[in-house]
């Protein structure tokens, strides 16, 4: 079940910039735990992108994860999210921007209903 949040535009000239990326994800389900994939692909001048960081980790049963990515400096960026189990996934994700003060770039705010379903993860650039 993979998701992107789209291409963000990341400029002050567009709104305030994000540095960091925060990837929320909790697992609902209370015995299985959920493998997680993220692809985050950035762009320096929006016109190339390039694969910033690919992850895989678990989240245990009944828990949080929350994860920080630096993203600062790039123009645009997107985040691709896939989840498996060995039963359906009951897991609730949210990508949210933060500045270089720690505040929410509420433009670069993703909850779980405004992510995109894709087909697949894209392959790493």
């Amino acid at each position: 079940m993979p998701f992107s949040t789209g291409t963000v535009t990341n400029t002050r000239d567009f709104n305030t910039a994000a540095s960091n990326i925060v990837l929320n994800v909790r697992n609902l389900d209370l015995t299985t735990p959920v493998s997680i994939i993220v692809s985050v692909f950035a762009s320096v001048d929006s016109d190339t992108f390039y694969s910033a960081y690919m992850l895989s980790y678990d989240v245990p049963a009944n828990s949080y994860d929350v994860r920080t990515f630096f993203i600062g400096g790039n123009v645009a960026y997107e985040v691709q999210i896939d989840m498996f189990s060995t039963s359906l996934p009951n897991t609730l994700t949210s990508v949210y921007g933060i500045d270089e003060f720690g505040n929410l770039v509420t433009d670069q705010r993703f909850a779980p209903s405004e992510l995109s379903f894709i087909p697949a993860l894209s392959p790493s650039m």
